[in-house]
């Protein structure tokens, strides 16, 4: 089973169930973001999480194999057309030279690691909208010179 036929299955079986990223991290004691990222297809999952992934939602072993395959990190490179996609897209293009110069500022020449790293989607509830708060947690790796 390769990654994409796994996220079909994974997806079509989450949604037949009612099930939820939350509700099934919280179930399964993981992160819903690193869950649904695996999941989807865009992480490795160690064996242990990915027989107990596959457990969870009724799978058989073909799924809890193919979770645990490295993935090959390709998506579309063109302008993302999905509006949720699209405004991180934008978010990046407004702001990425503004977040490089004030990391780079704080921390020296370097990156955010996306290897050593978590992500979180929080709700606030606010009577003039709802706001999605996104945390991302990366160790910062500085550029060698040799």
């Amino acid at each position: 089973m390769d990654k994409q036929a796994m996220t079909d299955l994974i997806v079509s079986t989450k949604v037949a169930k009612g099930l939820t990223w939350e509700k099934m991290g919280s179930d399964l004691s993981m992160s819903s973001v690193w869950l649904a990222s695996a999941c989807l297809g865009m992480n490795s999952a160690p064996k242990e999480k990915a027989t107990a992934i596959a457990s969870y939602l009724g799978l058989d072993a073909k799924v809890a194999i193919a979770l645990e395959a490295y993935p090959t990190k390709i998506w579309q490179q063109a302008v993302p057309t999905d509006p949720l996609i699209y405004r991180f897209h934008e978010i990046t293009g407004v702001y990425g030279a503004t977040l490089k110069e004030i990391i780079q500022e704080k921390f020296g020449d370097g990156i955010m690691s996306a290897i050593d790293f978590s992500l979180e989607v929080d709700k606030i509830e606010d009577p003039k909208g709802d706001r999605v708060v996104i945390t991302m947690n990366g160790k910062f790796l500085r550029y060698n010179s040799w």
